[in-house]
C-alpha cells in the first residue's frame, strides 16, 4: 500500500519537479561513480585529495550539459522505450571522454591523480547506474499497471499523425498496451515511433500470435475503403477485435476525442470512402422552402427528413401510410428542430389527398421515397406493387406539376436498369414518368425541375440484405446468400439522404443522377465480414469449429447476379459534384406514356396479374 501511494505521489508530481529530481539524482550518481571507481581501483576505502575531489565535482558538471543535449530529461520515464538505452550510452560515453580530457589537461597523472583504470571503471559504472536507475524507475512506475495492460494489447494500423496521437492518448489513459504500429509504408518499417516499433502488414498474423494481440485499431486516414475491406478480410481467421479511429478531420473539428474509438461499422466495408456533401448544394433547394417527403416513415425517408430539418426549411410535411412510423418520426424531428412538422397519413395513389396536401401547404419541393421495394414480396404481389410504385408516382408527379412544385425528386434504384424483376420494372416506369413530366415542364417553360436519383442498396434500409444478416446472426445463423458470386453496390443511408437533396440542385430537368459508388461488394464477403464484426467466426469445411454457417440457397425469381447503375456507361457525364454523375437521356420518346399508364391502370383494376407483369416489362424497355 505504501509503494502504491509512492507511485501515485510521483505520478501526480509536476513534470518540472520530476526533472529536478532526476538532475539531482544524476549529480549524486556521477559523483559517486567517480569515487567508486577509485575505491575499486585501490581495493580499499578511499579518501580523495583536493585535486581528485575537484575531478569528482567536475564529473556531473560535464555530464549534465551532455545529458541535456541528448534529451535525457525530456523523456517520460514511465514510457521510456527500450532503444533509449543506446542514447544514454552515447551520452555517458561522451561525458566520460570530456571528463578524461579535463583530467589529463590538468596534468594530474599517476596513482595520486587519475590512474589509467579509472576512466574505464567510471564509464562502466556510469552506464550501469544511469541506465539501470531509469529502467528500474520505469519498472516501479509501471508494475501496478503491467498485468492490466498485458490483458489488453493492441496494434495500431497506421503510423501517421492520427496513429501517433492515438498511441499517446492510450498511454496516458493506461487502459491499453500498444504493442506496435502496422503500416504499408516501407520507409517506416523497423523504425521506432514514440518507442513503438513499426511492422509491415505482411507480419500481421505473426504479431498477433506472438504478442497475444486481442485488438486492432485502424486509423481511417491510413486506409481507403477498399484497403479497409481487404484488411478486415485478413483478420477473419484471427481472434481479434477491430475498432476504428474517426477521421482526423473529425478530430480537429472537435467531433471526437483522439482517444475516442468506435467499433468497426458495416459502412467501413463499402469498398470506398464516404461521398462528401457539398453544403452549398444542400442549402440551395431546401432553405426556407416547404418540403414534402413521401414514404417518410421508411429508412431512407426518415433519414432524409433528419437531414432536411437541419437545413432550415420553412415547413416539412411527412407523408406515409404507416401510422406508427409517422408518429415516431414526428416525435424525433420535433425534439431536434424548431421546424414546423406536419404529419399526413395516406397513400400516394390517392389523387384527392395529394392535391389537397400540395395546395393547402403550398409545397415547393417533393422528395418521393414511397415505394414497395422488397423484391421477392413485390414479385408475389405484382398488382399492388404496380399500383403503388407506378400509379402512385404518376399521381404524385402529375399533381406536383399542376400545383407548381419547384423541385420533384424520385428515389430510384439500380434495379431499374435492364430490370429482371417486377420491383425494378416499376422503378423504371417511375423514372420514365418523371422524365415525361420534366419534358412537359421544360416545354412550357415553367422552370420546374423533375429528376430521378438512382443508386444501389442502402445499408440498413428495410429492403437491404444487411438487416436480414443481422437478424440471422442474432439467432445464431445460418446466414443465407443466394449465390456465392453475387455482388451489389452499397451506400450509407446518410449518403443517400444527402445525394437526394443535392440532386434537386444539380438536375436540369427530366434527367437521372447517379452516385459513383466504387466497387460492387460481394454478398458472401459482406456476410463473412458481418459475422466477424459480431465477434464470431465463420463455420465452414476449413473451420468446422466456427460459430455461424453461411448457406447458399440459390438465386430467387427476378434476381440478377450483378446489378448495374447505367444503361450505357459511356453515356455518363460528370456534374460539378465529383461523385455525382448524370446519365445521358434516352433517345426514345416518352410521349406514349399517358396511354401506357392508362392501360396499366385498367389491367390493375381488373387484377390481371400476368397482363400487368407483361406490360411492366414491355414498358420498362423504353
Amino acid at each position: 500500500m505504501k509503494l502504491e501511494n509512492f507511485r501515485q505521489s510521483i505520478s501526480m508530481m509536476p513534470r518540472r519537479y520530476k526533472q529536478l529530481i532526476l538532475v539531482a539524482f544524476d549529480v549524486v550518481t556521477l559523483t559517486f561513480a567517480v569515487w567508486l571507481s577509485y575505491l575499486l581501483r585501490f581495493s580499499a576505502f578511499f579518501i580523495p585529495n583536493s585535486e581528485q575531489a575537484l575531478l569528482m565535482v567536475a564529473a556531473p558538471m560535464i555530464g549534465l550539459p551532455v545529458f541535456v543535449r541528448f534529451g535525457l530529461y525530456r523523456s517520460v520515464i514511465r514510457y521510456l522505450p527500450d532503444k533509449a538505452i543506446w542514447t544514454m550510452i552515447q551520452a555517458v560515453t561522451i561525458s566520460v571522454i570530456l571528463w578524461v580530457c579535463l583530467a589529463f589537461l590538468t596534468l594530474m597523472t599517476g596513482a595520486e591523480g587519475v590512474p589509467r583504470a579509472i576512466p574505464f571503471l567510471y564509464w562502466v559504472l556510469s552506464i550501469g547506474l544511469i541506465c539501470g536507475s531509469r529502467f528500474a524507475a520505469k519498472w516501479i512506475l509501471w508494475s501496478s499497471l503491467r498485468q492490466q495492460l498485458m490483458e489488453r494489447q493492441c496494434l495500431i494500423f497506421g503510423a501517421g499523425d492520427a496513429g501517433r496521437q492515438l498511441a499517446n492518448a492510450l498511454r496516458s489513459q493506461n487502459e491499453v498496451f500498444v504493442a506496435g504500429f502496422v503500416d504499408d509504408d516501407k520507409s517506416l518499417h523497423g523504425m521506432d515511433i514514440l518507442g513503438i516499433r513499426v511492422y509491415p502488414t505482411s507480419q500481421l498474423e505473426t504479431l498477433i500470435d506472438n504478442f497475444g494481440i486481442n485488438e486492432m485499431i485502424v486509423t481511417t486516414s491510413a486506409l481507403s475503403g477498399i484497403q479497409r475491406r481487404r484488411l478486415i478480410g485478413k483478420l477473419k481467421a484471427l481472434d481479434v477485435k477491430v475498432r476504428i479511429l474517426p477521421a482526423i478531420s473529425d478530430l480537429t473539428a472537435g467531433k471526437y476525442l483522439v482517444s475516442h474509438l468506435r467499433d468497426i461499422d458495416i459502412d467501413d466495408l463499402l469498398g470506398r470512402s464516404p461521398v462528401p456533401a457539398d453544403p452549398s448544394l444542400l442549402d440551395k433547394t431546401v432553405e426556407d422552402r416547404v418540403i414534402l417527403v413521401t414514404g417518410a416513415g421508411g429508412s431512407i425517408g426518415s433519414e432524409l427528413c433528419r437531414t432536411i430539418v437541419k437545413l432550415a426549411p420553412a415547413k416539412l410535411v411527412i407523408f406515409d401510410v404507416n401510422e406508427h412510423g409517422i408518429y415516431q418520426l414526428q416525435r424525433e424531428l420535433t425534439a431536434i428542430s424548431d421546424c414546423v412538422i406536419v404529419p399526413v397519413l395516406g397513400s400516394i395513389s390517392d389523387a384527392a389527398l395529394i392535391k389537397s396536401v400540395l395546395a393547402e401547404h403550398k409545397v415547393e419541393n417533393v422528395y418521393h421515397c414511397a415505394a414497395y421495394k422488397h423484391v421477392p414480396l413485390v414479385e408475389e404481389n405484382v398488382v399492388e406493387g404496380a399500383r403503388n410504385n407506378v400509379l402512385g408516382t404518376d399521381v404524385l408527379a402529375g399533381m406536383s406539376r399542376e400545383a407548381g412544385v419547384r423541385n420533384f425528386v424520385l428515389i430510384s434504384s439500380d434495379k431499374a436498369v435492364r430490370p429482371s424483376n417486377v420491383m425494378g420494372a416499376t422503378k423504371r416506369w417511375a423514372e420514365l414518368i418523371v422524365r415525361y413530366h420534366g419534358n412537359i415542364a421544360s416545354e412550357q417553360g415553367t422552370g420546374q425541375i423533375f429528376a430521378s436519383v438512382r443508386f444501389g442498396n442502402v445499408i440498413g434500409s428495410s429492403g437491404s440484405v444487411v438487416p436480414l444478416f443481422r437478424e440471422q446472426i442474432a439467432h445464431g445463423g445460418p446466414l443465407t446468400v443466394t449465390h456465392d458470386d453475387m455482388t451489389r453496390y452499397f451506400m450509407s443511408v446518410r449518403e443517400a439522404a444527402e445525394l437526394i437533396i443535392q440532386a434537386g440542385a444539380l438536375s436540369e430537368g427530366g434527367d437521372i443522377l447517379l452516385l459513383e459508388m466504387g466497387e460492387a461488394v460481394r454478398i458472401r464477403d459482406l456476410a463473412e465480414n458481418m459475422i466477424l464484426l459480431a465477434g464470431l467466426s465463420v463455420k465452414d469445411a476449413a473451420h468446422p469449429e466456427g460459430d455461424i454457417e453461411i448457406v447458399t440457397v440459390g438465386i430467387r425469381d427476378g434476381e440478377k447476379l450483378h446489378e448495374e447503375l447505367f444503361y450505357d456507361p459511356v453515356g455518363v457525364a460528370p456534374t460539378i459534384h465529383s461523385k455525382i454523375l448524370r446519365a445521358r437521356r434516352s433517345v426514345n420518346s416518352v410521349g406514349h406514356l399517358p396511354e401506357a399508364v392508362a392501360e396499366l391502370r385498367r389491367l390493375i383494376d381488373e387484377r390481371d396479374t400476368e397482363a400487368v407483369r407483361k406490360l411492366l416489362f414491355e414498358g420498362a424497355s423504353a
